[in-house]
């Protein structure tokens, strides 16, 4: 999940990030289940207040009184105990703008849920099946036009998806999924699982590359790129690896919906050589 954070923000990201990890240290796949659920509703309720963004990101307002405002909106609904001090932690750093507030929110939401994942053994399996989701939702326009509707009822949405998913991927997926189709914050459904998929993938240090081929790839191939990736980019790679005849050859190499700067392009380019030669 891609944070386009600037000046302070970036800063204050970290302390955030610092504070969950504290507080998921020990925890349980249920309670780090709770606190992305708590934080999931942070980050929806401050998008529907501007006026509550820009209260809780004013940089004249002192850290206690903000510390105080989220308290007296939150704690009475808040799952889990470590919700609070994570917020308090969250509200007291200084952010560029109203909105990164939010969007950091939803990322330690997301985080929180992977680290649940992981508690239950199924980081991976969570990471795998929201690719596999987004793709069956852009090979399904029906089904993408439903769940990306701004009329379709939250209930009937929720439905569907339950229908369709209950029982057969993790409870953590699940949760995402919902999530992302619920509340999708001006994405379209696709590229908000990537992005669920991105930071998930973060606690691994690990970044996902979306590869397109015309024709599928065999696992010494699929090794090669990997291997080959992760030298351009300096960290592990996880391919998500997608057939499309269309492109008639050659690969397509895309990380994480982020825009790849043009030293990186042709670091991802010469990979792809490598991958052919």
């Amino acid at each position: 999940m891609a944070l386009a954070l600037r000046g302070s923000s970036r800063q204050s990201f970290s302390h955030a990030q610092k504070a969950l990890e504290s507080s998921l240290s020990g925890s349980s796949a249920i309670d780090a289940a709770n606190i992305s659920q708590d934080f999931f509703g942070i980050a929806v309720t401050l998008d529907s207040s501007l006026a509550l963004r820009r209260s809780l990101s004013d940089p004249s307002r002192e850290p206690q009184e903000k510390i105080h405002l989220v308290q007296s909106l939150f704690s009475s609904k808040f799952k889990s105990k470590n919700s609070e001090t994570v917020i308090a932690v969250l509200v007291s750093q200084r952010w560029s703008t109203p909105r990164d507030l939010a969007d950091v929110a939803e990322w330690l939401a997301v985080s929180a849920q992977a680290f649940a994942a992981e508690q239950a053994g199924n980081l991976e399996r969570l990471e795998e099946e929201l690719f596999r989701f987004s793709r069956v939702i852009s090979s399904n326009p029906d089904l993408r036009t439903f769940l990306a509707s701004s009329t379709a009822d939250l209930e009937g949405k929720t439905g569907l998806i339950h229908s369709l998913l209950e029982g057969k991927v993790a409870p953590q997926t699940l949760e995402l999924i919902l999530q992302v189709a619920l509340h999708p914050r001006g994405r379209n459904i696709e590229a908000g699982l990537s992005e669920f998929a991105q930071a998930a993938s973060d606690r691994r240090n690990q970044v996902i590359a979306h590869v397109r081929t015309a024709q599928e790839l065999s696992s010494t191939q699929v090794d090669t790129l990997k291997k080959s990736l992760a030298e351009q980019v300096g960290r592990n790679v996880r391919l998500n690896v997608e057939v499309d005849p269309t492109i008639l050859g050659g690969v397509s190499i895309r990380f994480a919906d982020e825009l790849i700067d043009g030293s990186l392009a042709s670091r991802l380019a010469q990979a792809g050589r490598e991958l052919t030669v």
